[in-house]
């Protein structure tokens, strides 16, 4: 994990992404820079929160928001919904305790443990616990 890279304007875990090995995740230089970044351009989180003038989704009260990745990605939905109710820091030392014991946020081909949720909730209770639910 590089805990120093944080989570993204629209929660996704920037620490534990191996998708860009140039990558410094939406954090770098305030997030206004990204020239580095193929997405910089269209992402409507980040264009949504500098507008606000906020640095990150799970800054702003507005709640069911659809915008950019939260009309499909769960996974964006709950990790921004986690870092409101119990902070970013939370967050990071879940998914860093996670990590350790062996869910994987995704690699290159392959989907992640944390991917794989229909429901914001049932995916906040499994980054708190590391563990899915029993059928």
């Amino acid at each position: 994990m590089k805990r120093e890279l944080g989570i993204a304007r629209c929660g996704l875990a920037c620490c534990l992404c191996s998708e860009n090995i140039k990558c410094k995740g939406c954090g770098e230089d305030g997030f206004m820079e990204l020239d580095w970044c193929k997405d910089a351009q269209w992402c409507e989180n980040r264009k949504c929160c500098i507008a606000k003038d906020i640095t990150s989704c799970f800054e702003c009260g507005e709640k069911d928001c659809k915008k950019g990745l939260f009309k499909d990605k769960i996974k964006a939905v709950g990790f921004t919904e986690f870092a409101r109710r119990y902070g970013k820091e939370a967050l990071l030392d879940c998914l860093e305790r996670n990590e350790k014991a062996g869910v994987v946020y995704h690699r290159e081909g392959i989907m992640g443990d944390y991917d794989d949720f229909d429901d914001p909730e049932e995916l906040i209770s499994f980054i708190q616990s590391g563990k899915r639910p029993k059928a």
